[in-house]
């Protein structure tokens, strides 16, 4: 029964009595309790551990005069039958110390019965961090922390470059107390956690199996196992069964399994090899060999039909914490206090009737200042636990283990302890013996799966080919290189290898976006490729940075433009254009003719003479060639906003004839998606592409039009057929393809029309996987750094032709500008016009305003049509010269009269009997070589009005 003293609680006793004889009948016995899981290897080592180290111990210091008595009960793997053993060893048998109980979940009760009754509750295996001697005042650990080893976990973690990482963990308080500390270090060194699995200890072979399978399911490759090993010793068995112990998998124990790998059966150890341990370094001394012969030896004679149980950390412990206690209870001095007793009760559990330990906290006092070197190494209690020196990490293989190295936090990795000199800290697996992995392998488990697309065409990003000897596929290409080159600017070592997306046939098995899925469904561990970042992709998988630009645009097939039409010098204005520039002329010349008529000879004449000057001088100042001089101010006016107006429109006719003759030689066939929709016309498309799904959904093309194409030289000869012979109007892809394809036919086809934008080609990655922000900031190294990524584009792309005159050229051509048009000049010929009119209107306005009244007055029987008749008719004559002194006088022009009857009289002759006027037939000036009669003309001329 666990209420009951075990039978053999005083055989220690009464061995010491018989050792040392009379002398020692005069020793003070000090009873102390002991509570541990007997029928446990940990409990059934530490007991004979403890009984071993008294004997040692007082065989040394024989002159002492107190002797512990082990007053040991079994807890029978139970809480409560723990914490019963306790109370009744505190209440029954006033123990001074209990040591024990062994698990974390028992001592937690136990802890607090210490408390109340003043006891040390000293316990070298409940090393749960939930359990912390700076809450528990009565509480001593003469053990190590389970956080102790959080660090060294995490750097071997580290070392090995395993950005994923799986926890399974025993759901008791020894195992979910570890977990926050676990998180904390993964999350320091930024690994993930995609999955925590917790295992109850009750848990069946059954159970267990199936928490196996969901683990299975999660494509996980490396898993770290925190538990006892009554569970640890069942998990290992069904996880070899299930298949996970073989190549591409790792599994990493805690201490708690570590410590306990020897006394483990031989089906159990087969199962475990290759998997990586984490224990305490246990210096080696001549001490500790002679007690392991003599352990070996005492239990053969005693037990000789019975396998010898391996000795392990928890006995050395338990041997070191009897010899401290021991030690503890000599230095405290005379031991014969018992308990100040509260209530007096005949239960066992009743705790009212828990008396109070005199010695108790003298006695804990002393334990805490207690030096010595032990089995385990030096005895020295930190804040009331052992601090550790080094751990060891093991290997296991065979029937054994082999250590591969050693973490300490002075230095980190090393394969061998260095206590001299001072080493830099450093956290890299070449300071490790290289390690056997599951399936018997020296392949580094947990590559990551990088699936790469396999495709037609476009080698110049990604090519898969397979190597003839070996039969494993060869990847190349822009995007493989990129990601190498990303790999050696990680802080950290990333393992990996590529699968090819194919069906058996070794053909592509899908699309990019079914490539991409496969992540989510985790097949891979991540996509390496031309994969363009999308906004439906981003749904189920997480992106890098972009390594290279992109954007959806399409390639149309180019006809070289007629430059050697007759009519081509029209082309650079259009219709509406020439129509208004020559309204412009015309109306120009007109109103300069109004202005000018009466007052500058150049502008009289015969009136086909007349209408040829409207025309011919408004033309001329085309090109300045005009030589009629202006003699109004409101003319030269015009005539300064109408030249600025032929400056601009002949520079802009020349520049844009000018620009078609030379640069422009080339035409798109369409430049506009509308009119190839419009027309129902066929387009192509990168096939396995996004790009279908954005014909459909961006441009609304319907899916009957578009036909999938796969390398360049069917994207070249789908638009050479063109749309009446089975061809496309224009290829839709990427932006980089594009670019390729124009490499290689850049003088046959151009890219044109809007662009749809993207962000670019990126890495795929299941979403929240840590390995993102590293890779992007590792591709930002990449691609800044422009020798490199230069060096990586140049290797795949200088070869196909020169890409970038292919652009230039692509430029040029998509630069292609229609004629010019009345909208780009309409604000010239609104000021011209708007300039011309008010001239026009000033000056009629003056003149009516001048000849009107006197019009009325002569003639006010007359109609008002007739009145007009009559201005138009005096508007057509000449000015009398002296009004306008702008006019000049020319000496060298007269008017002729060549015959002095022809004098016209002005109608109503009546009325003005001796009014008339002198007109010659024509306003030309006669020659220059009569001067005699010049200035009697000229007398004749002013003296007469005109």
């Amino acid at each position: 029964m666990a209420d009951q003293k075990h039978p053999l609680c005083f055989v220690g006793f009464l061995l010491l009595l018989n050792l040392h004889g009379e002398h020692s009948m005069a020793k003070e016995v000090v009873p102390v309790g002991v509570v541990l899981d007997l029928n446990s290897p940990v409990g059934g080592v530490a007991e004979r551990c403890m009984s071993m180290a008294l004997s040692d111990f007082y065989a040394v210091n024989d002159d002492y005069n107190t002797r512990l008595a082990l007053l040991t009960m079994d807890s029978g793997n139970d809480v409560i039958a723990a914490a019963s053993a306790a109370l009744d060893l505190m209440k029954n048998e006033e123990v001074h110390a209990i040591i024990g109980p062994q698990r974390s979940a028992q001592a937690k009760f136990v802890i607090e019965l210490g408390r109340k009754a003043q006891v040390p509750i000293i316990s070298f295996s409940a090393t749960s961090p939930s359990l912390s001697p700076a809450q528990n005042p009565f509480f001593i650990r003469t053990a190590l922390d389970d956080s102790a080893e959080v660090k060294a976990i995490a750097a071997i973690v580290k070392a090995y470059g395993w950005r994923e990482i799986v926890l399974i963990y025993e759901d008791t308080d020894y195992g979910n107390g570890l977990i926050p500390y676990l998180m904390d270090a993964f999350e320091e060194i930024e690994t993930r956690v995609p999955y925590r699995s917790a295992i109850p200890p009750s848990s069946n072979n059954i159970e267990i199996a199936k928490e196996i399978k969901r683990l299975k399911e999660t494509n996980a490759r490396i898993f770290l196992v925190h538990t006892t090993t009554s569970l640890g010793s069942k998990l290992f068995v069904l996880a070899n069964n299930a298949g996970m112990m073989r190549e591409g998998y790792a599994w990493i124990i805690t201490e708690g399994l570590s410590a306990l790998v020897d006394p483990l059966g031989p089906k159990v150890k087969e199962s475990m090899q290759g998997v990586l341990g984490l224990r305490p370094y246990i210096p080696r001394s001549k001490q500790l060999e002679d007690f392991k012969r003599r352990w070996k030896r005492n239990l053969t004679l005693s037990k000789p039909n019975v396998k010898v149980t391996g000795l392990n950390l928890f006995g050395l412990w338990a041997y070191d914490t009897a010899w401290a206690l021991a030690m503890a209870v000599e230095k405290a001095g005379t031991m014969h206090s018992g308990f100040l007793k509260k209530n007096a009760s005949k239960s066992n559990v009743d705790l009212a009737a828990l008396g109070i330990s005199k010695t108790g906290q003298t006695l804990l006092d002393t334990i805490l200042t207690t030096e010595f070197q032990g089995m385990s190494g030096k005895f020295h209690l930190i804040k009331g636990q052992l601090e550790p020196l080094a751990f060891e990490i093991l290997n296991v293989i065979g029937e054994t283990k082999r250590i591969i190295g050693y973490w300490t936090r002075q230095t980190g990795l090393s394969q061998e302890l260095d206590d001299t000199g001072e080493v830099a800290y450093s956290i890299s697996k070449v300071r490790l013996k290289q390690p056997i992995w599951p399936g018997d392998t020296t392949n580094q488990p947990a590559k990551l799966r990088i699936g790469v697309p396999v495709r037609k065409g476009s080698g110049e990003f990604l090519k898969v080919e397979w190597d003839p000897y070996t039969d494993k596929p060869i990847i190349s290409g822009l995007s493989h290189d990129v990601f190498l080159a990303v790999l050696k600017a990680l802080p950290f070592p990333l393992h990996y290898e590529f699968i090819p997306f194919m069906n058996k046939d070794r053909q592509s098995a899908g699309t990019y976006d079914e490539l991409i899925y496969q992540i989510k469904l985790k097949k891979y561990d991540a996509v390496v490729g031309d994969t363009t970042i999308v906004a439906n992709r981003s749904l189920y998988v997480d992106f890098t940075l972009p390594y290279s630009e992109s954007g959806v645009s399409m390639v149309v097939l180019v006809k070289e433009e007629e430059k050697n039409n007759f009519w081509i010098f029209l082309k650079p204005l259009s219709l509406d254009m020439w129509l208004t520039t020559g309204a412009a002329f015309v109306i120009t010349g007109l109103v300069i003719w109004v202005l000018e008529h009466r007052i500058n000879s150049e502008f009289r004449g015969p009136p086909d003479q007349q209408l040829g000057m409207i025309f011919w001088f408004s033309f001329s100042t085309m090109v300045f060639a005009h030589r009629e001089r202006m003699v109004s101010n409101w003319s030269r006016f015009v005539m300064i906003i109408w030249f600025f107006v032929v400056l601009i429109l002949t520079q802009s006719y020349t520049a844009s004839l000018a620009s078609m003759l030379t640069v422009q030689r080339l035409q798109p066939t369409f430049v506009d998606v509308k009119e190839i929709r419009s027309n129902g016309y066929f387009v192509g498309y990168q096939s396995n592409s996004f790009v279908k799904g954005l014909l459909i959904k961006q441009f609304n093309f319907n899916e009957s039009k578009l036909k999938p194409y796969s390398t360049p030289e069917e994207y070249h000869e789908a638009l050479l057929k063109g749309i009446n012979n089975g061809g496309v109007a224009a290829i839709f892809d990427e932006i980089p393809y594009i670019k390729l394809f124009l490499a290689k036919y850049c003088s046959k086809y151009t890219m044109v029309g809007p662009t749809y934008k993207t962000d670019g080609f990126g890495f795929a990655f299941p979403q929240g996987s840590s390995l993102v922000p590293h890779i992007s900031r590792a591709i930002l190294n990449v691609t800044q750094d422009t020798d490199k990524f230069g060096a990586i584009e140049k290797k795949y792309f200088s070869s196909s032709g020169s890409t970038k005159s292919c652009e230039d050229s692509s430029a040029s051509i998509t630069s292609n500008s229609p004629s010019l048009g009345l909208d780009s000049f309409g604000g010239l010929f609104i000021i011209t016009g708007a300039v011309s009119l008010f001239s026009l209107l000033v000056y009629v306005l003056k003149f009516l305003r001048t000849h009107w009244p006197a019009l009325s007055i002569t003639h006010p029987e007359s109609s008002f049509s007739s009145k007009l008749i009559e201005m138009a008719m005096y508007f057509d004559r000449k000015e009398d010269p002296s009004s306008h002194p702008n006019i000049e006088r020319h000496t060298s022009r007269v008017h002729a009269v060549s015959s002095p009857d022809v004098i016209e009289f002005p109608h109503n002759m009546e009325n003005h009997s001796r009014n008339f006027d002198v007109v010659s037939d024509r306003d030309e000036s006669p020659p220059t070589s009569f001067p005699s009669r010049h200035s009697d003309i000229t007398s004749l001329h002013e003296d007469v009005p005109n």
